[in-house]
């Protein structure tokens, strides 16, 4: 990112600050009992999106006067304050009418006339590191106006800043077209994903598999009756364990923690009818359970606070990533309970049962080879490994039977979603034979391992995009983008009218 403060400028440039051209006109904190299906849109932080403002889904309010003061205009610059997504910011480029909800910031220009717009809208791309530096010193990342407006800013003459903007967008036009074609093939690339793993819970990818073991395959309802059978004999195999381990700790004299019995698991009541008939037909030996059917119980994770530093670290739910698990941005524990009990094994399966609607739901899987322990917004599956090859259920459970499944289950909040343990229990689940799973997964990681590779190499082309988007930014506000005009007005004068405007606002 550009370096503001203190940079070397131009003749004819001046360092100001943000509220020396503007000011931060705060939105209104609309009630959620006044919001009605048809009405006008509400913006919120969350329709701030991408260098714009989307309203679609909108909450909506009735029209009143006392809301005039809070209606948006078109090509106001908004900006989110507070939350996960502090510093984004868009364009309002509709000519529909909307309000500006609390904790999103409206940027007004003291003079139209004496600043460019779109200088200031891309001056926010270089002040985005500054404006997060400033919000998260709390738990709650959360910006002020008043420092949004004390930032320090380049102002170039007024014909320059118009010169700029010109040449950014003649130069972004090439790049996003570029960056448009990447997306669109990273977002092909998804389909094909889905795809994929439809055809693997549909048992299409291993139907040669099945016509050269058709002697293993068994009835829908022998397997499923076998697979219940199965999971009240892993259980008693954890209580005769139990007991085994409890007998040699009463002949030890007690000492030390006294084992815990194992907990009773709990029958789960069959998919019906109406339910079967609305999923994806299954091919011979598999049948639709569900993934209650093949666990111990699922388990919440840790919900104590955890620490910059410690003795092994708490996996959260931004470490679930595609699948797999992010060793980055991590936080540690080294409290000595909560590491017995929270203690992640390899294979375990850790759901996020808290978040955003788009990614509530997602999963991955620990591979192991180090301590590591999880957070209370993911739980732990606990699927029997005899029964349920772990990869097996990670990739069906982010499939789109599942996530359309899990859509339908979740519990919406303010820009959360929730799918607690009882409804994960209850997801349907296409079972087949424990050696079938395993061809089903070696199938979908044949054709995926070429999709990863070529979603990396999509990826690394949108870093080098951005790269070359910040070094023209860069350019641009330190003008060696395009070429001075002697004959334009100094921002110094600039500035002297664009205050004595603002004193009379």
């Amino acid at each position: 990112m550009v370096q503001i403060a203190n940079m070397l400028l131009p003749n004819g440039w001046i360092q100001c600050s943000f509220g020396d051209i503007l000011f931060l006109k705060n939105g209104y904190a609309f009630k959620s009992s006044c919001f009605v299906k048809q009405g006008v849109p509400v913006v919120r932080i969350s329709d701030i999106q991408e260098g714009g403002v989307k309203t679609e889904n909108a909450v909506r309010i009735q029209s009143e006067d006392i809301y005039k003061d809070y209606q948006i205009e078109k090509d106001d610059i908004l900006i989110a304050m507070s939350g996960a997504t502090t510093g984004k910011f868009g364009i309002y480029r509709s000519n529909d009418k909307s309000y500006q909800n609390q904790r999103v910031g409206n940027l007004k220009l003291y003079s139209d006339k004496l600043i460019c717009k779109k200088y200031v809208y891309y001056l926010l791309y270089v002040c985005k590191d500054q404006i997060e530096i400033d919000a998260y010193g709390g738990a709650q990342p959360n910006i002020s106006g008043k420092r949004i407006e004390a930032i320090l800013i380049p102002l170039p003459p007024l014909a320059e800043q118009y010169r700029i903007v010109a040449k950014l967008e003649e130069l972004f036009s090439d790049l996003d077209a570029a960056v448009g074609s990447l997306q669109a093939a990273r977002d092909q690339l998804k389909v094909y994903r889905q795809a994929v793993l439809k055809s693997a819970f549909e048992g299409k990818l291993t139907e040669r598999w099945r016509q050269e073991n058709r002697d293993k395959l068994e009835p829908a309802e022998t397997l499923l009756a076998r697979i219940r059978t199965e999971r009240q004999d892993h259980y008693r195999k954890q209580v005769a364990e139990w007991e085994k381990q409890t007998a040699a700790w009463e002949a030890n004299g007690k000492k030390g923690k006294k084992p815990a019995r194992p907990i009773k698991i709990k029958e789960v009541a069959p998919l019906t009818k109406e339910e079967l008939a609305k999923l994806p037909e299954l091919p011979e030996g598999w049948g639709w359970v569900k993934v209650g059917d093949c666990t111990l119980g699922v388990e919440y994770g840790t919900s104590a606070k955890s620490k910059e530093s410690g003795d092994v670290p708490v996996v959260r739910m931004g470490n679930i990533q595609n699948g797999k698990i992010d060793w980055t941005d991590l936080v540690y524990s080294d409290d000595k309970q909560e590491i017995e009990k929270y203690m992640l094994k390899k294979n375990d399966v850790l759901f996020n049962r808290t978040n955003s609607p788009e990614l509530v739901g997602k999963t991955a899987i620990f591979r192991g080879g180090r301590d590591a322990i999880f957070a209370g917004y993911l739980i732990r599956v606990n699927q029997i490994d005899d029964m349920v090859n772990p990869d097996y259920l990670n990739y069906y459970l982010n499939s789109i039977v599942a996530k359309n499944h899990g859509n339908k289950v979740k519990t919406d909040g303010v820009n959360q979603s929730n799918i607690n343990g009882e409804k994960l229990k209850q997801y349907p689940f296409p079972y087949a034979l424990r050696e079938e799973q395993n061809q089903v997964v070696g199938e979908i990681e044949s054709r995926l391992s070429v999709c990863e590779k070529l979603e990396e190499a999509i990826e690394d082309g949108l870093k080098k995009a951005e790269l070359m988007r910040q070094s023209i930014l860069k350019r641009a506000f330190e003008g060696k983008l395009v070429e001075q005009n002697l004959n334009d007005e100094p921002a110094e004068e600039l500035l002297k009218r664009i205050k004595k405007g603002a004193n009379d606002v």
